[in-house]
């Protein structure tokens, strides 16, 4: 190729069959260009193939005058940023999304949220993709909302967060938030906001309205189909991403949801077991126990993970056990070794849906006998935030299990049925 243009630049590149336009950026593989379209989707074109490359103009990135055009006269309400894709925008260098530099950004490019609620106060207090989520930031995260919440002039709170482990933060925060009074809206994008087929503007403005009304629940609002037509409101023990990509990745599992919110501000209530709004003093309660596992077990799977945990004096595993809550007869020695060392062992379904019954099955007897917990219907990522949440408290046997077959946070559903399937 006779010219080199650097990444960032609108182009246009003709090749032998056609021509495309789009903004260079940064290609990893020798040899191939890589060029964003306006679509939003990346193609890679092999040098050797390209006839001629012309430069249209290099694009300067948005400078967003941060002037939030907002009505005192509506409900005031706080909002936590945190990051994830919903607080990213795209990279003309890399093709890849890097965050927003100031908080007001998210507003300015989504600003729906604003006819909807007054923001009384932005809050960010840490930056960081939901992978990169720990015990840390989810006390942190309770603590600020905490106090946001017993705000008298506060209506509810918006955070924002990455969709990758979005569902492990709603149930850390539905047990670390006690005698909740307010909704608490977890929303997220698939797609980053700066894009035309964002999700996050339906997500907001949909988590505004979840926010004044009266579901003073910990729950995950976002698109509840593919298309831009309404959400749901999920609670948050009981949460599930299920989709890479799709903007309606988040189910309710073992549960119908708890609304539909449409554009216009409809809620249509779905599952009338949810808290409502109150007076009362929202406590933090973020004791946790970092030493607690989750581990999948699988055909095959050797038992050194339960020896290596037990080893490392862990206080706290839990098992996704196939079928009604099994593991292989190899995984029996191990796991009464754990429990004699007084690691508390629970166990939970790796299918998701439905619940544990350890009175099917010899091999689900033994195990139960041996004093593993079976989880009825609670997920698997729920019910690790459980055991290391208790175990913040205490680590009596006895009281351990109780607290874990005791419904807390809506994380167990005693009436589960036939329509609670792939709602």
């Amino acid at each position: 190729m006779k010219k080199r243009v650097k990444p960032g630049t609108f182009v246009e590149i003709k090749t032998r069959k056609q021509k495309y336009k789009g903004i260079l950026i940064e290609s990893y593989e020798k040899g191939v260009l890589l060029l964003k379209l306006k679509s939003g989707y990346n193609i890679g074109i092999k040098e050797k193939d390209v006839l001629a490359i012309k430069e249209i103009k290099k694009p300067k990135e948005k400078e967003i005058k941060i002037r939030l055009k907002q009505n005192p006269k509506l409900p005031n309400i706080s909002v936590i940023i945190t990051g994830g894709t919903i607080s990213s925008q795209v990279d003309y260098k890399t093709g890849g999304v890097k965050p927003l530099t100031k908080p007001e950004q998210l507003f300015a490019l989504s600003p729906k949220l604003l006819e909807v609620v007054n923001i009384k106060k932005i809050e960010r207090p840490f930056q960081i993709f939901s992978e990169d989520m720990t015990v840390k930031e989810w006390q942190k995260l309770a603590g600020i909302t905490a106090k946001l919440l017993n705000e008298k002039d506060n209506q509810g709170i918006i955070i924002t967060h990455g969709t990758d482990t979005l569902h492990y933060t709603s149930a850390a925060l539905a047990f670390m938030l006690k005698d909740l009074n307010k909704p608490v809206c977890l929303t997220y994008s698939q797609r980053s906001i700066d894009r035309g087929s964002s999700d996050a503007t339906l997500n907001l403005q949909c988590s505004g309205y979840a926010a004044l009304s009266n579901i003073a629940e910990v729950m995950i609002v976002g698109h509840a189909t593919s298309s831009d037509n309404f959400c749901q409101a999920i609670r948050g023990t009981k949460a599930r991403k299920m989709h890479t990509s799709r903007r309606d990745t988040f189910k309710s599992i073992n549960e119908w949801p708890l609304a539909k919110i449409y554009q216009d501000g409809k809620i249509q209530i779905l599952n009338k077991n949810y808290n409502k709004r109150s007076n009362n003093q929202v406590n933090e309660d973020t004791a946790f126990e970092n030493k607690t596992a989750l581990i999948k077990f699988y055909p095959g799977a050797s038992s050194e993970i339960l020896n290596f945990l037990t080893d490392k004096k862990y206080k706290g595993i839990v098992i996704e056990g196939t079928g009604f809550g099994h593991t292989s007869k190899e995984w029996i020695p191990a796991i009464k070794r754990a429990i004699q060392q007084g690691i508390i062992v629970a166990i939970a379904a790796q299918t998701l849906y439905g619940r544990l019954d350890p009175h099917v099955y010899s091999r689900a007897r033994e195990l139960q006998k041996l004093g593993v917990i079976y989880c009825e219907d609670m997920l698997p990522e729920t019910a690790y935030i459980k055991l290391g949440w208790i175990l913040g408290h205490t680590q009596n046997k006895k009281e351990v299990k109780h607290l874990m077959q005791t419904n807390i946070a809506g994380e167990i559903n005693k009436k589960l049925s036939e329509r609670d399937f792939l709602y």
